[in-house]
């Protein structure tokens, strides 16, 4: 009897994947087994739909891996990627599920090298001392005893929790706020900004402490950010910077009021020592002590001098001494009165002889004598003045009686003129020959001239 073929054999032991499933499983393994990482390579292949997102290549002389960078991410760059440039990705490993294609997923993007980033960090730190702004006459000191302190870090980071066991050390009862901040990343310097200024409005806290762990100089960056600095600056409350490693030297630090090495020396700078706190509080106690013992010596003293004061205000002796003082009040008003009565009757005597004096009477008789005596005297007056005025007349006229020319003409002299009416006084006036008019006491008469003799001078 021929024999049938034999059915297959399926072993249900198996674990058959599908594609999808293989992928789904391998994208979850890669998610899980890679943290973020940074990435050097040059950049190609580069792509920008309209979607927004980047598609590119990362290769290096003997490899090359694809990258994505979504348009969330894509919005925070700093830099303008091209092809051929040189680049430092931080990245998470992913994988393409409907290709099969491991990819890396961009979440920032930086030009590689530290050359080109400590070159920038140095030039801006050149700006920034030359406006002044890491001198330390603008520094301020820090609180001895702060009420509380400010903390701006991540809140999940490991500077977070050496910056609480150094403080809570120290000082167990200084209250610690803290305001949470990315402290690395494109978005890290503004949130880093934003909290210093809430902390300035709220004015919670006296002074703040700007941290965060070790890292490279690329994870430390948003710490060298130009606008950080100037916020730092501008903090009216005083900042203490703990960044990195003791060799990591930031802008921030440079600008801070005070730098730590790192977050738990900046803690112990902050944090005042419990011990030598005691040790204050136990001095002060005592200097408490003896000024309570002065007190209270001067306020027995005074309690002292306060009884004897008492008694001298006693009762009876305040009595005996204002009936006293109402003797000589009452002996005081006696004399003051007996002064205004004589004071009275005098100021009566002076106004009785001042009204006589003004009586219209008195003023008329005295005021008939002063009339008679002036008619007297304006009698007497014109009648002199009128004399005077006689005499001066006579004298004035006998003046000009001699000093007329005709009295001098009577006494045999004569006034000569020439042709023109013009007297003559030189022979050399009128030639011979010339006719002259003379005129005397009684007339006048013309007359030539013969001869002319010139007077010899003596």
């Amino acid at each position: 009897m021929p024999t049938s073929p034999a059915s297959p054999i399926i072993d249900f032991s198996r674990d058959i994947y599908s594609v999808s499933r293989l992928n789904a499983e391998v994208r979850a393994v890669l998610d899980s087994s890679f943290p973020l990482l940074w990435v050097q390579g040059e950049l190609s292949n580069l792509s920008q739909p309209a979607s927004g997102h980047l598609y590119f290549s990362l290769k290096d002389g003997a490899s090359q891996v694809r990258c994505a960078m979504f348009k969330s991410k894509r919005r925070l760059l700093s830099v303008r990627p091209a092809n051929g440039q040189q680049l430092l990705v931080r990245a998470r490993v992913g994988l393409y599920e409907q290709r099969g294609d491991y990819q890396l997923i961009v979440e920032q993007m930086e030009p590689a090298g530290d050359g080109a980033l400590r070159l920038a960090l140095e030039q801006l730190k050149r700006r920034l001392a030359a406006e002044g702004l890491f001198t330390e006459e603008r520094k301020r000191p820090l609180p001895a005893y702060p009420r509380q302190v400010g903390l701006i870090t991540s809140a999940s980071g490991a500077a977070v929790h050496d910056l609480l066991t150094v403080l809570g050390r120290r000082f167990p009862l200084l209250p610690v706020l803290i305001y949470p901040s990315a402290v690395q990343g494109a978005a890290a310097a503004q949130e880093l900004i934003a909290a210093i200024e809430l902390a300035n409005r709220r004015r919670d806290c006296d002074l703040l402490i700007l941290a965060r762990g070790g890292g490279s100089l690329e994870d430390l960056m948003a710490f060298n950010d130009e606008a950080l600095a100037r916020a730092i600056g501008a903090s009216e409350l005083p900042i203490v910077t703990g960044i990195g490693h003791e060799v990591d030297l930031s802008i921030a630090d440079l600008v801070a009021d005070q730098r730590g090495a790192t977050p738990s020396a900046a803690a112990e700078r902050v944090a005042p020592d419990r011990s030598q706190a005691q040790q204050h509080l136990q001095a002060l106690e005592v200097r408490l002590g003896a000024a309570l013992r002065r007190g209270l010596a001067t306020a027995s003293q005074r309690l002292t001098a306060l009884e004897r004061h008492l008694q001298l205000l006693h009762p009876r002796t305040r009595l005996e001494q204002r009936q006293q003082r109402i003797d000589e009040l009452q002996g005081r008003l006696e004399r003051a009165v007996e002064r205004r009565l004589v004071d009275a009757r005098a100021r009566l005597d002076r106004s009785q002889r001042r009204l006589q004096l003004s009586s219209p009477v008195h003023r008329l008789r005295h005021d008939a004598d002063c009339l008679a005596l002036a008619r007297e005297r304006l009698a007497h007056v014109g009648a002199s003045m009128l004399e005077r005025r006689r005499e001066r007349l006579a004298m004035l006229a006998a003046g000009l009686q001699a000093r007329s020319p005709l009295a001098t003409l009577a006494r045999g002299y004569a006034i000569v003129t020439d042709a023109t009416d013009s007297l003559v006084y030189r022979p050399q006036q009128v030639p011979p020959g010339a006719r002259i008019r003379v005129r005397v006491a009684e007339g006048s008469f013309e007359a030539r001239v013969t001869e002319s003799t010139a007077a010899s001078e003596s």
